[in-house]
């Protein structure tokens, strides 16, 4: 990356640039505010470090001048200890992160690694919803071990024309892997068609499926094709199909059996060519056998199958797809997808440590709802949807709000001592939210390992009597 170090003490200044150039970046440094301004304008820069305080300005004034670029480059604020309300303040102005010193390279490295990282994500996403337009790259989201097996399962059968049975719980995205098997068939230019078999009742799905005739019942005051003539040549997709009753399901096993529907009011059948691809969310070899779902249709629809994992099977899909979804509010709202909103460490950890039972689906909406209230400011716990944050926590929402005021008629602590108790709790938290999981409690703090482990026996030192 292009680092823009905006420090005044020139040794430290020069050992940073050191420590950077050698993992690989391009340094510029720039001893005091106006030096930085200029830099920002004549070159390209993905990253600035700059202390909080400059001999000729702040911080501050850097940043806001930062945040005005287009596109913006990332931002760290140093500051000394002591100096939390200017940190604060800094994040909430759209710096990405903040170092208190004095701090140790690595600490700083895993920050500079950590943005880079997003950075390219954020390129790949952009990049992605290009290629998307095109039809050229899958566009299911996802890097895990579980997901590469889908994506390869959906290129093996993608070429057949053979029925395929898509099984995961709600909101996994099952809709998106039918159209995904369709634009990778030899059918790709022709209709998909998607039905939801719940959303009708026993009485219209006859009709909704196989047409009807003018007159053929009362209100038919015109005729209808249905779904598998519309169809005819592509792909129909009939999600939950569990919930058919037995006589729909008797009315679709003899249309795939006989490869043509007989529209209602009308003697006439006509032949469709169809490729049938079904979703549910319902064990049907249970339903099977409790004769609630007929095996010989079971085996017309189950001749190839993909299985989805849910959400929280996902692994590290869970920073992508937060990502992906900010990006595509972003595009929605007119804004460069590029540019997304910033998330709260509490935000982040809350999204991080939520179940989501309704899988990719409840995820998507829950960055939507927070996209929309933030106002493409940075989204913070109050800004997502009630069942994520009060999941997080109970009461005043953050955990810096519960220690930020001193308690009624109780002494004012030293400001010292206040940081130490809330980063001492702080750190319990994310580490219980973590499943106790260090690795990934640091990268969610923003902290390199070593330090968080530092700074745990630290605390467990002060505990032990």
């Amino acid at each position: 990356m292009n680092i823009l170090l905006v420090e005044d003490d020139l040794e430290l200044s020069q050992a940073l640039a050191e420590l950077l150039g050698g993992a690989g970046h391009t340094v510029v440094q720039a001893a005091d505010g106006a030096q930085a301004l200029a830099a920002l304008t004549e070159a390209a820069v993905d990253l600035v470090i700059s202390d909080v305080r400059l001999p000729d300005t702040d911080g501050a004034t850097v940043l806001r001048t930062a945040t005005k670029l287009a596109p913006p480059p990332d931002f760290i604020m140093m500051t000394a200890f002591g100096e939390a309300s200017e940190a604060v303040a800094a994040l909430k102005q759209g710096a990405s992160d903040y170092l208190v010193k004095p701090f140790d390279g690595d600490e700083l490295l895993h920050h500079v690694r950590r943005i880079a990282s997003a950075r390219e994500m954020r390129r790949e996403l952009v990049e992605a919803k290009r290629l998307l337009t095109r039809g050229v790259k899958s566009r299911l989201v996802g890097t895990s071990a579980q997901m590469q097996k889908v994506a390869a399962r959906i290129e093996a059968l993608a070429p057949s024309d053979a029925s395929v049975l898509i099984v995961g719980e709600s909101g996994t995205g099952k809709e998106l892997v039918a159209r995904e098997i369709h634009a990778r068939s030899p059918r790709a230019e022709r209709p998909f068609v998607a039905v939801n078999c719940a959303a009708f009742p026993d009485t219209l799905i006859e009709a909704e499926l196989f047409g009807y005739e003018r007159g053929a019942f009362t209100g038919a005051e015109r005729s209808r094709e249905g779904r598998f003539r519309a169809a005819d040549g592509g792909t129909l997709f009939l999600d939950e199909i569990g919930e058919l009753s037995p006589y729909a399901q008797a009315k679709l096993l003899r249309v795939l059996q006989e490869g043509q529907v007989e529209p209602l009011g009308s003697d006439t059948p006509v032949r469709v060519d169809v490729r049938l691809v079904c979703a549910t969310h319902r064990n049907l070899r249970q339903r099977v056998a409790d004769g609630t779902f007929r095996e010989d249709l079971f085996y017309r629809i189950d001749v190839l199958d993909v299985s989805l994992p849910a959400l929280r099977e996902r692994g590290d899909d869970r920073e992508l797809l937060i990502q992906f979804f900010l990006s595509e509010q972003a595009q929605k709202s007119g804004d460069d997808p590029g540019r997304v909103p910033r998330i709260s460490g509490d935000a982040y950890a809350a999204l991080s440590a939520y179940s989501f039972p309704g899988n990719v689906r409840e995820l998507a909406h829950a960055i939507e709802h927070a996209a929309v209230l933030s106002g493409g400011e940075e989204i913070t716990l109050d800004h997502l949807p009630a069942s994520v944050a009060d999941a997080w926590c109970e009461g005043p929402r953050s955990p810096l709000e519960r220690r930020a005021r001193p308690s009624d008629g109780g002494p004012i602590q030293p400001l010292s001592t206040a940081l130490r108790e809330f980063e001492k709790n702080h750190l319990q938290e994310a580490l219980a939210a973590m499943g106790g999981k260090k690795v990934k409690t640091a990268a969610a703090l923003g902290i390199s390992r070593k330090s968080l482990w530092e700074k745990l026996r630290m605390y467990e030192a002060e505990a032990t009597p």
